[in-house]
């Protein structure tokens, strides 16, 4: 009988093993830009085309090769990292197989341009197919630049299953920002069909994130740190409030290289447990350092699985940390065992005899019969009670009210219900006029019905958003950001429901680029934006220009507004009213949040005029107080 095993040649042997370690063009991205970084590059450049098929390429300012080196770089297992097995829980570099170039090569026409800072001249290595083609001397900068063409050429089974260009771009996006996340000291570009879509300059890990996620996170970022003698922990974790359904915000690092750990994300999810509703998602930016003889990298070609030597711990460290971050914010409450004001809670003792102090009762209590109070107002000690109304309309406990409280100063007066307070004047030294203050105009039926209705009057503007006016009687500061908002809100809850949003065009459209998740999600919701007043042309690959937005909203601030009202979208309301209200409360935030800054009397009164008309004109959307009372007694301790 003939034998039957045989050896592969090396070229079928590479492509083969190519199907582990590059199996996407988003593969060899990672691989090329881990090598630029390894290099000690601190500038990478990336561009492709056709979601990577037809080109990839790499361009860093590293250290570049010599001839021999780009020439080896392309033989299976051949490397500069690591020289034994111990070498590999030593490691301080991305790459160590000596696998990835050989592999992309095998696979695609590879062209190599490098030259190093000692040498006159670069070299142009080209191997198409696995196969050496040819080598000379090129004039080039320092550094290298990989051009890839033609990604699995000769491997059309596999090429059947990477013609999907607009999935391949994404997985290549994903890619870049992850390197580029671990890497903040290094400037990162990336360029898809020449079109740039990001420019990181070098700078801080908050920096970072906010460059390669959007600067909507900056807001809603909280820091976690944490130093052990097992593991070192640093990084920055999202308010439990802005949890969404779909979250690709979620990225775990270990000593610099992204990895993927089921088990480590549900130590983040329990410390958010009972925080986030059920089915979000928090985001996080967690890095991790641990000693290299701990953690076992060596685990899939990929590289983006790991063993922690100490996982469980490693696991409680994380969970500890994060919960603390999260503590200290107080959205989880933290127990104070040094409270030496807490209160002692007496313990049972045999043969003690114990007083309990008596309890008494109000039969005559009933808030709702008519006359309960007093007929002259007071509850018994020269105080009336009005009932505090909430922002959502419910009543509190009452809060008593000093009756007359300057009546040892001034004369008292027979009209019911009367205070003295200060009218505006120019001159503070002036003497208080006396002006009448009806609480409720259903109490006084000897009123005209118009009395209902309250102005304000004497409107001045004070500076820096705020005006001061006479409202019923009562002197009152008011906040004209927040006014704004509540008219802009109850103007959009009216344009919503009958489809009648006005947009305004940018003079300069505004390029964004989004994740998945959100292009998709605002795919889904296009024509409710479009509803809202924007105009907005999809692009693909996660890029979208804005051409028109709401009336009335800041222009720049359109990728915030965009990124909230993704948020508003992707939350779970169990009712379509309750979702409108949010959309409409974003919006109406986002557009009031520069105004009141340069404003005359004129433009304070004409707004209040517009306040008075409003259903709630007492507090913001956001449930913030619009105006607050200054009352005499307050003005007199201010002066002494």
């Amino acid at each position: 009988m003939s034998d039957k095993i045989k050896l592969l040649p090396e070229i079928v042997a590479n492509q083969i093993a190519a199907g582990e370690v590059v199996n996407s063009p988003s593969s060899a991205v990672k691989e090329m830009m881990e090598n630029s970084i390894d290099a000690g590059a601190h500038c990478v450049k990336v561009n492709y085309r056709d979601g990577g098929k037809e080109l990839i390429q790499i361009v860093d300012d590293g250290c570049g090769m010599s001839p021999v080196d780009a020439r080896m770089a392309f033989d299976r297992h051949a490397t500069s990292k690591i020289a034994s097995i111990e070498d590999i829980y030593k490691l301080h570099t991305f790459g160590f197989r000596g696998e990835a170039l050989a592999s992309i090569a095998a696979v695609s026409q590879v062209e190599l341009r490098t030259r190093q800072p000692e040498d006159e001249t670069g070299t142009e290595t080209i191997v198409n197919g696995g196969e050496f083609i040819s080598q000379k001397p090129i004039m080039t900068p320092v550094g290298s630049q990989f051009m890839v063409r033609n990604l699995f050429y000769n491997v059309p089974a596999r090429r059947k299953f990477v013609s999907d260009s607009t999935r391949l771009a994404s997985q290549i996006k994903a890619e870049f920002q992850r390197v580029a996340l671990c890497n903040p000291e290094v400037a990162f570009e990336l360029y898809a069909n020449d079109a740039p879509i990001y420019r990181l300059p070098r700078t801080t890990l908050v920096g970072r994130i906010i460059d390669v996620i959007g600067k909507h996170i900056k807001q809603n970022l909280l820091e976690v740190e944490a130093k052990t003698s097992i593991v070192d922990i640093k990084g920055y974790i999202g308010k439990p409030s802005v949890a969404k359904k779909r979250n690709n915000e979620q990225f775990l690092f270990v000593n610099g290289r992204y990895f993927r750990s089921q088990y480590m994300n549900k130590a983040i999810l329990k410390a958010y447990e009972k925080l986030i509703p059920e089915g979000c998602f928090p985001s996080f930016f967690i890095f991790m350092k641990v000693n290299p003889e701990r953690v076992d990298v060596n685990v899939h070609p990929q590289k983006t699985e790991v063993k922690f030597a100490d996982a469980e711990n490693v696991w409680q460290i994380l969970l500890a940390t994060v919960r603390e971050t999260l503590a200290k914010t107080g959205a989880v409450p933290m127990m104070d065992f040094d409270n030496e004001a807490a209160i002692e809670i007496p313990v049972s003792q045999r043969g003690v005899i114990y007083s309990e102090p008596r309890s008494t009762s109000d039969d005559n209590y009933d808030p709702f019969r008519e006359g309960y109070v007093q007929e002259d107002g007071a509850n018994g000690d020269g105080r009336r009670e009005r009932p505090a109304i909430t922002p959502d309309g419910s009543r509190r406990s009452a809060i008593p009210i000093p009756e007359n409280r300057v009546a040892d100063r001034m004369p008292t007066y027979d009209e019911p219900n009367m205070e003295y307070i200060p009218a505006m004047h120019d001159d503070m030294d002036n003497e208080f006029d006396i002006i009448p203050s009806f609480d409720d105009a259903e109490s006084h039926p000897t009123l005209p019905q118009t009395e209902a209705k309250r102005d304000f009057t004497s409107v001045t503007y004070i500076g820096n958003g705020y005006a001061a006016a006479i409202y019923g009687g009562h002197f009152v500061i008011v906040d004209l950001r927040r006014a704004r908002e509540r008219l802009l809100y109850e103007s959009y809850i009216m344009l919503m429901g009958n489809n009648s949003s006005v947009s305004q065009q940018l003079l300069f459209p505004e390029r964004l680029v989004l994740s998945n998740d959100e292009y998709s999600l605002l795919e889904e919701n296009a024509a409710e934006f479009a509803s809202l007043g924007f105009d907005i042309a999809f692009e693909g690959d996660g890029a979208i220009t804005v051409k028109g937005i709401p009336a009335e909203t800041a222009a720049d601030a359109t990728d915030e507004l965009i990124y909230e009202l993704l948020k508003a979208f992707d939350t779970p309301t169990p009712a379509a009213d309750m979702r409108r209200e949010k959309i409409a409360c974003t919006m109406a935030r986002n557009a009031s949040r520069t105004f009141g800054r340069n404003l005359t009397d004129n433009d304070a009164a004409q707004l209040l005029e517009q306040l008075a008309s409003c259903d709630n004109m007492s507090f913001s959307p956001s449930g913030k107080a619009i105006m607050t009372e200054i009352t005499p007694d307050e003005i007199r301790s201010k002066l002494g």
